[in-house]
């Protein structure tokens, strides 16, 4: 299984990416060795997630995502 993910940093802005394992992803983000974005954007807090039974949806679907504008992103996080 893997996950598509939104998170929310301290400056208000949003970042997407995809992992096998939400968990250890987030508590990678908010140590300060997760991406370059969001190492100075602390601290970041988890806003959407989905599922996806392989790799290529999940990275199909980040991309899509990423082409959102903010305020379709905080629909998609609102829905």
């Amino acid at each position: 299984m893997c996950y598509v993910y939104i998170l929310k940093c301290s400056d208000n802005t949003l970042y997407t990416g995809w992992t096998v394992d939400i968990e250890k992803r987030l508590a990678t983000h908010s140590s300060g060795k997760g991406a370059k974005y969001t190492r100075c954007r602390l601290p970041v807090t988890l806003v959407y997630f989905e599922k996806h039974p392989d790799k290529i949806s999940t990275q199909k679907r980040e991309y899509a995502i990423k082409q959102l504008s903010r305020t379709e992103k905080l629909k998609l996080i609102n829905s």
